[in-house]
């Protein structure tokens, strides 16, 4: 469903007239519309509806079956239905408490009579009183109820007048909106239908006419007026499957339009890779062998490096696959090719991580690794600028310190982007500026389901590492209510007292960094003094400076520190192999691809590991939360599991996602479209790589439309 879509305010439509009012347009002011009017604007404001294309996108979240009158007499209850009758009595009266007025209206269908009943709406005294006077039939629908006093009761009721216009409420199938206080979905319902009468007509077709006839998909304008008022649940089907279908024609075109660019510009940095000399590199540094996952992936590294094209990976691999070995050779290939290398990570932590690993790694190589972060010394972060514009740091690790206008590359070759999704796109865009045309390498430690990763990532070729390396043992993961927390940590205790370290993760309070420091100092504090008191207990949060953040790392890692109690800093890049338990304390706050990054800072050494939830969740999404975490350790099944718990917009829990807005595509339910869409943009774009065919002029103008969502999706 597409057309002129409003690119920033609404247009003031009919506020004043110089001559010939304007043509109608979507994007329209709500507020002008039949129905509407500035306190229903206003109320509509709060669904972010705005203007007409707003409300002609706002999809019903469910519908109801209203298609079958009822008698009275036959009514059970519990019982979802709709009668038809005249108001024979209508009454309000106030309790004696509290003075609530509750308004009792008794309509007769001729079989038998019910009772409606309103809370706090007096006005509807009125409105009853003269539909009983004038006799007018209404439809009603409700929950049945049958009380002892009042005979039966129609619950939460929906009522309308019959005879006046149209019904929307009634012998039909009838939309339920996502609404707000205040405006009732009858509201809501008179408004879209008004706003399809008035505006519906200048809907255009992004799927060409041709594909359109091909599919047997109904031309958009109908399918929109369909999916908000079907005549039968199979016309809502078809226009369902049409409408979700255009949406992700249009996303699926533009990645692959992107994809087609990268192919085409060439540009890229040819590198010579000596197969045999890198083999022999990474066997001289690393004390394993590799799986054939990393195998797999470093050879694709390889094939894109040495092809002329820049280069636009997506490394994706569960928490301890091995992904800094497979992003430590492409830094061997760029650097035997005499071209540096830039690390980016989302957080100081994680940067220094990075460094400290492949310091290790590159040592007997003597390749130097420069650090650089926002929280140098003046005269270390001259000499750091000094060794990378010079050239004399191959390698350079760093946070977003790296896009600074100081820091200057002498011949950047290769960029690497660690957890990609935490960098708003400005910050991607701006390090890969720094080169020209460098190698783009993608790494993410957050196992993503096929369906985002064809929506976030569909402009980049992927390569995913399912193997963990040989030794790494299965975290074990139980799940435990809070009253058994004392029996949990004298688990903890009989590990301490065997030589190993611990994590215990404070709840997760989402008010402000502040506040969940303080929540961490006051647990830190009940851990070493009512818990653990012989052991030695550190505390890791976000509003340490960045030298204490890396003194509490270090002692941890030196066992130093027997326990570290920390907020979700520890998330991501934290490698103690000595550490095999982990606590995590309320940990139904969390998502669920949080907690399999949390529970991956344990087993990484040669000990058996563990991870306790402890949790009295409270309701159906939170409890299967906690028994995916105990049933499976593949992140790639809890990926799956979170998106469909939790929907797409919170399954990174960052705004700074990329994820494109759906305004009806599903990415749970509706992949089978998205790869369906996916194939044929394919095909458009080799048959027509510009879209100049006058059939794909809607396409091409949706494109235009969507470029600021595609400009999120891609890194370069």
């Amino acid at each position: 469903m597409r057309g002129s879509i409003p690119d920033a305010t609404p247009r003031q439509a009919h506020k004043v007239h110089t001559g010939a009012p304007p043509a109608p347009s979507l994007s329209d002011d709500i507020q002008f519309v039949k129905g509407v009017g500035p306190t229903a604007a206003r109320l509509l404001a709060k669904l972010g509806l705005h203007t007409v294309y707003d409300v002609l996108r706002h999809i019903p979240r469910r519908y109801e079956d209203r298609t079958n009158f009822r008698h009275v007499r036959d009514l059970k209850p519990g019982e979802a239905a709709v009668i038809r009758g005249r108001v024979v009595n209508v009454e309000t009266t106030a309790t004696r408490r509290s003075g609530m007025e509750i308004t009792r209206v008794t309509v007769d269908d001729g079989t038998g009579r019910a009772q409606l009943v309103f809370f706090r709406q007096p006005y509807l005294q009125k409105q009853f009183a003269a539909l009983a006077r004038e006799g007018t039939p209404i439809s009603v629908y409700g929950i049945a109820k049958i009380d002892l006093y009042h005979g039966v009761e129609l619950e939460r009721a929906e009522w309308e007048e019959l005879g006046a216009g149209d019904s929307l409420g009634t012998n039909r199938i009838v939309p339920i909106y996502p609404a707000t206080e205040g405006i009732r979905q009858a509201r809501i319902r008179r408004i879209v239908y008004n706003v399809l009468q008035s505006h519906g007509n200048l809907v255009t077709d992004a799927v060409p006419s041709t594909l359109r006839a091909k599919m047997g998909l109904p031309p958009a304008r109908e399918a929109l007026r369909d999916i908000h008022f079907p005549a039968t649940f199979e016309a809502l089907k078809k226009a369902r499957h049409a409408l979700v279908f255009e949406e992700f024609l249009v996303l699926q075109t533009g990645l692959v339009r992107q994809r087609a660019m990268h192919a085409h510009e060439g540009g890229g940095i040819m590198f010579h890779v000596d197969q045999h000399r890198l083999e022999s590199q990474l066997r001289e540094v690393l004390p394993f062998e590799l799986t054939n996952a990393q195998k797999k992936a470093i050879a694709d590294i390889a094939e894109d490096m040495s092809s002329g094209r820049a280069m636009n990976r997506l490394v994706q691999g569960d928490v301890g696959s091995g992904k800094t070995v497979v992003a430590l050779a492409a830094m061997l290939m760029a650097v035997e090719n005499g071209y540096q290398v830039a690390l980016m990570a989302p957080t100081e932590i994680l940067a220094q991580q990075h460094a400290i690993v492949l310091r290790r790694y590159l040592e007997p190589l003597s390749i130097n690794v420069a650090l650089a972060t926002g929280s140098e010394r003046a005269g270390t972060r001259r000499l750091t600028r000094d060794r990378i514009a010079g050239g004399e740091s191959p390698i350079v690790v760093g946070t977003h310190a790296l896009i600074q206008e100081d820091v200057r590359f002498h011949n950047l070759g290769l960029v690497i982007i660690d957890e990609q999704h935490r960098f708003g796109v400005l910050q991607r865009q701006a390090l890969h500026k720094k080169g020209q045309h460098p190698h783009v390498l993608v790494m993410t430690a957050t196992p993503i389901p096929r369906t985002l990763t064809l929506t976030l990532y569909g402009d980049l070729d992927t390569s995913i590492i399912n193997e963990l390396p040989p030794g790494r043992k299965p975290i074990k993961t139980y799940w435990k209510p809070k009253k058994e927390a004392r029996q949990v940590y004298e688990g903890v205790r009989t590990l301490l007292q065997k030589g190993r370290q611990a994590y215990v993760v404070c709840p997760l309070v989402e008010e402000s960094e502040k506040l969940q420091a303080r929540a961490a100092v006051q647990l830190a504090e009940h851990i070493q003094k009512d818990v653990l008191p012989e052991f030695r207990v550190g505390l890791l949060h976000g509003q340490l400076s960045a030298v204490e953040k890396d003194d509490v790392m270090r002692r941890f890692k030196a066992h130093e520190l027997d326990v570290l109690v920390a907020t979700t800093v520890i998330e991501v890049g934290i490698d103690v192999p000595n550490a095999s338990v982990m606590v995590i304390e309320d940990a139904e706050r969390f998502g669920l691809a949080q907690l399999h990054q949390l529970r991956g800072r344990v087993g990484r050494g040669e000990h058996s590991s563990y991870c306790i939830l402890l949790s009295d969740a409270a309701n159906d999404d939170a409890r299967a939360r906690m028994q995916v975490m105990v049933d499976t350790c593949d992140g790639f099944r809890i990926a799956e599991e979170d998106l469909r718990l939790r929907g797409p917009g919170e399954f990174f829990g960052t705004r700074q996602s990329g994820l494109p807005e759906l305004f009806i595509g599903d990415l749970v339910r509706d992949i089978a479209i998205m790869e369906e869409a996916r194939r044929v943009a394919m095909r458009l774009i080799e048959e027509d790589p510009n879209l100049e065919r006058p059939e794909h002029a809607g396409l091409r103008e949706a494109l235009k439309q969507s470029r600021r969502g595609f400009e999120l999706v891609h890194v370069s």
